[in-house]
């Protein structure tokens, strides 16, 4: 005799994936497994998650970027489902760096006035993540990690939201310039030693040497990118 399966609404497959993300932990910018994994965690069918998938990415909780996956959004940016999509689109590469230059020295100079001692260590923790990271891929995550954790150390909301906001963009920019050569960032890479540098600084508390710090370590981003500074 054959059983008659109950079908799970959608509306509830969109709560199973709001209770996964809020109880994973997820930060904005985070990218969530991949649809395939999502399938067995949340027991669904493949149809049921890609409409969950839609109504949260409508309602501006996700955001997706084709060939990189889906990813949590900040709430600063998750006021209109097309407003990251539309600013991805109309921002480049070149003048998303030069935002990064206004904005994230200004955050590390912030942090080595503001930083807890368990900000500090948190920061070290990500710093120390980057450089051992076996590949590209998790080195790019924890570098981005890095990045927010700088954020939160000025102890600033606005600060943190601002640069969520303009890391949520980052991700969605197309980067086709970047050709890697190895399978990890060499020992020689120079985002270690600039890294180094940032923490040191704002360790010793010295906002300007922070400041100086971070801009050096985009400049020599942008100039690896992009021949400029």
């Amino acid at each position: 005799m054959l059983m008659n399966s109950v079908p799970i609404d959608t509306d509830d497959v969109v709560e199973k994936l709001r209770s996964y993300i809020a109880e994973g932990g997820y930060k904005p910018g985070d990218r969530l497994e991949s649809e395939r994994d999502l399938i067995v965690r949340l027991d669904v069918t493949r149809a049921r998650l890609r409409k969950a998938l839609d109504m949260l990415e409508h309602e501006g909780a996700i955001w997706r970027h084709v060939g990189k996956g889906t990813f949590i959004a900040s709430p600063s940016v998750s006021s209109g489902p097309s407003n990251l999509k539309m600013l991805s689109q109309q921002v480049t590469p070149v003048q998303l760096m030069r935002a990064r230059l206004s904005l994230e020295p200004a955050i590390a100079r912030e942090a080595a006035l503001h930083a807890s001692e368990e900000a500090v260590r948190k920061l070290k923790q990500s710093r120390d993540r980057a450089s051992e990271a076996p590949n590209w891929d998790e080195y790019e995550a924890q570098d981005d990690n890095f990045h927010r954790d700088l954020a939160e150390a000025t102890d600033n909301v606005l600060l943190l939201s601002l640069f969520d906001h303009l890391n949520a963009v980052r991700r969605a920019v197309a980067w086709n310039m970047v050709v890697r050569s190895s399978d990890r960032p060499p020992r020689t890479h120079s985002s270690f030693a600039e890294h180094d540098a940032i923490v040191a600084a704002i360790e010793a508390r010295d906002p300007k040497a922070a400041q100086d710090a971070m801009r050096a370590h985009l400049g020599s981003v942008s100039a690896r990118l992009f021949g400029e500074t």
